[in-house]
């Protein structure tokens, strides 16, 4: 074989290792798969939601976007942060099978922090809890349990109570 055409292949073979390599280290970097949500436990007597709950809140746009829908038989809930705003509001819209309703606005009060984790990444930020406020329709109260938030949600953000009814 001619010197000149295997020197050729090697180096070939060579950039075309290198470009792989480069490309799956830029992919493996980024937290493709993780959101920064926030775990609501409840808590207290009402360990599991029999009442129908749907989650909403409203877009910097304006219009509304539904979290959960008319979930049933929970017993914990992933909700997002923005990124943007410094005050997050949520809508509870529960219905109970006696055919009475009852929403609760809960407010949560946060710290936006800006995570970097490569410039090949999208941008992501974590946030810092200070505090949460509710309405007392079906909601008892809310207590935060960790304050700190990034991609680990495993462990309850809040303990959210709700108030027990016949």
């Amino acid at each position: 074989m001619n010197v000149k055409k295997r020197n050729t292949r090697i180096g070939s073979a060579v950039a075309t290792l290198m470009v792989a390599v480069m490309a799956g280290c830029s992919s493996i970097d980024c937290s493709i798969n993780n959101k920064v949500r926030t775990n609501y436990r409840l808590a207290g007597d009402v360990d599991t939601l029999k009442d129908t709950l749907t989650v909403s809140t409203q877009r910097i746009d304006g219009n509304d976007t539904v979290i959960y829908n008319k979930v049933v038989n929970i017993d914990s809930l992933l909700i997002p942060m923005s990124y943007n705003r410094d005050e997050d509001v949520f809508f509870f819209d529960i219905k109970r099978a006696d055919g009475t309703s009852a929403i609760d606005t809960v407010t949560v009060t946060k710290t936006n922090k800006p995570h970097f984790e490569s410039v090949d990444c999208a941008p992501a930020f974590f946030h810092d809890i200070q505090g949460v406020s509710t309405t007392h329709n079906a909601i008892d109260s809310i207590r935060i349990k960790k304050a700190d938030v990034t991609y680990n949600h495993t462990k309850p953000h809040f303990y959210i109570y709700f108030k027990a009814h016949e």
